[in-house]
């Protein structure tokens, strides 16, 4: 169910991020950092940060939800450390608390260039659950 609405995302697929890890209540995935996706001190722009952070939060917290409910973001917080300059952008996102009606996730964003690895944010994020319902309203 989740790979089925990770390759339905278009938006997701259009910036060329890609899931390679599923489990309950966590994601992990990457993205081939090209020029389009940074700014213009040649280090990742902060929407897209912000845009991976959402997606792997906003996944995290549909690997936790009932057939026919989606999550939707209710509000979102992102922390920058350091500019992103490297070869691949790498994002984990979590569920920390799971309830009935709301999740709430964490991120981690890092840039790998070579060997080397830098944190360059952290986001924090609450999911409201929807029902299929609720979307076509």
């Amino acid at each position: 169910m989740v790979r089925e609405k990770i390759s339905g995302n278009h938006f997701t697929n259009f910036i060329g991020f890609s899931i390679h890890t599923i489990d309950a209540g966590y994601i992990e995935g990457s993205l081939s950092l090209e020029q389009h996706h940074l700014q213009q001190m040649e280090f990742v722009h902060g929407g897209v940060t912000a845009t991976v952070s959402d997606i792997v939060m906003g996944f995290a917290a549909f690997t936790l939800v009932k057939k026919g409910q989606g999550v939707v973001t209710v509000e979102m917080k992102v922390s920058y450390f350091n500019p992103g300059k490297g070869d691949t952008l790498h994002a984990i996102g979590r569920v920390v608390k799971a309830g009935s009606r709301l999740h709430f996730c964490e991120s981690e964003l890092w840039v790998h260039k070579g060997n080397q690895q830098t944190l360059i944010a952290k986001g924090t994020a609450t999911m409201a659950l929807v029902s299929s319902e609720d979307i076509k309203r």
